[in-house]
């Protein structure tokens, strides 16, 4: 059955991928068992063939959503049962910004990793960036941009948090179009990630976890 909903993630049948998780857990299969060897390892595969050239971004949008669907069903199990989850992300596009696909891309790719992922949404002023590190306590904040217009903002959160005295509480990650590696140093982030795929692995990296 976990072969089975992992490949309709990978084909992106949403229906399909909410059912199977329902009828797993009715089973008794134990819900980290459910993220850990169907959901996460699809999502895996996903980003592999989106690097390899193999998937391109509206398949793996669909994938994606059929993740999610899977995840709508897990999560309050995951809660019950207390499953660690690998991390906890608050994402958001920057100020001004009202793109919202590549943000939302790596949103569901983190929360295929296994991370407990909160989207502040678009349009995210520095002031609401750290009030969410404030309150949720996240292990990473991730900043999108796809605007040169808007991508200026990025320094702002950074600087914010530091007058909130919470930059040394998060790792702080961007992307979006036109933002850089040099970008993201210059302006202090501790990753950058070209694209939704390499986010998840950026993140993992930043915590140190498998």
């Amino acid at each position: 059955m976990l072969e089975e909903l992992k490949s309709a993630v990978l084909s992106g049948e949403d229906e399909r991928a909410a059912g199977l998780t329902k009828k797993a857990l009715e089973k008794g299969i134990e819900p980290g068992k459910i993220l850990n060897e169907a959901l996460v390892p699809a999502m895996e595969i996903v980003g592999r063939e989106y690097e390899d050239g193999e998937r391109y971004v509206p398949e793996m949008l669909i994938s994606a959503e059929a993740m999610k669907a899977a995840m709508e069903v897990l999560r309050p199990k995951l809660v019950e049962t207390g499953v660690q989850l690998r991390g906890k992300v608050v994402i958001g596009t920057v100020e001004g910004d009202l793109h919202d696909i590549g943000k939302n891309l790596v949103a569901m790719m983190l929360e295929g990793a296994g991370f407990e992922v909160i989207d502040l949404g678009v349009e995210v002023t520095a002031d609401r960036f750290v009030q969410a590190v404030r309150e949720h306590k996240p292990d990473v904040l991730g900043m999108s941009a796809l605007l040169t217009t808007t991508m200026i903002h990025m320094p702002e959160v950074i600087e914010a948090l530091k007058e909130a005295g919470l930059r040394e509480k998060v790792k702080v990650i961007v992307g979006g179009a036109p933002v850089t590696q040099e970008f993201a140093e210059k302006i202090g982030a501790d990753g950058y990630a070209p694209d939704a795929a390499s986010a998840a692995e950026v993140v993992k990296k930043l915590l140190g976890v498998n």
